[in-house]
């Protein structure tokens, strides 16, 4: 069973739970990880090189999915538009890139720990996902647990995760706040901001992405 691994911030709580998980499970011997951006992992999962993963929004459509996602409710902060007058996209991105072109926003997409630290150092940006919402009124969904096999695995760690908050012991802060160089406060501040749980009107949102973003 491979994993595709996004080690963004936004997943740190998922892969906290997944490690604690496996203890309980067979899986944590079967289990592999194959870690890269958001843009591979899509890719390593269309090509079926991973089982299952967190995909960008706009490419899962057509595959099985649970209830879980990285979801936005208003601003994210991780998800930008630096205002110039050249486009240029994350190449990390898939959803970001089209959300910008839905939003009609011209600039330098950001995603990311990389956004997330320009936004806690400048305020030159446009949130994507605060956008999303003052237009739509709705959530925006970035990505989706995708899978291609094992239905039944993945919709017991939907119910397992969505039961309770994950907490986040200090020293794997402090370990994430080196990586990414973000301060701890400002990691658990952020991931106030994400929520896992694909309820109906995250769902509302995402038929709302696929709709605008065919237009474009």
């Amino acid at each position: 069973m491979i994993f595709g691994k996004i080690e963004y911030l936004n997943l740190l709580p998922f892969h906290l739970f997944m490690k604690r998980f496996t203890r309980t499970t067979q899986a944590k011997a079967i289990m592999e990880y194959k870690k890269n951006v958001p843009a591979k992992i899509n890719h390593s999962f269309i090509n079926r090189r991973v089982d299952a993963a967190f995909i960008s929004s706009i490419k899962a459509k057509p595959y099985r999915y649970v209830n879980l996602g990285i979801i936005a409710k208003k601003e994210v902060r991780s998800v930008l538009v630096i205002p110039s007058k050249e486009n240029k996209k994350d190449k990390e991105s898939a959803s970001s890139n089209i959300l910008a072109k839905v939003l009609k926003q011209q600039g330098e997409i950001l995603i990311g720990d990389k956004a997330l630290r320009y936004a806690l150092e400048n305020d030159n940006y446009n949130d994507l996902a605060q956008l999303w919402q003052q237009k739509y009124k709705l959530p925006f969904v970035f990505a989706l647990l995708c899978y291609h096999k094992d239905k039944q695995y993945y919709k017991r760690v939907e119910r397992a995760f969505l039961k309770k908050k994950q907490k986040i012991p200090m020293y794997l802060l402090q370990q994430a706040s080196k990586k990414t160089a973000v301060d701890p406060h400002d990691i658990l501040a952020y991931l106030d901001l994400i929520s896992y749980r694909l309820d109906a009107k995250a769902k509302l949102g995402l038929k709302k992405f696929y709709s605008e973003a065919k237009r474009i």
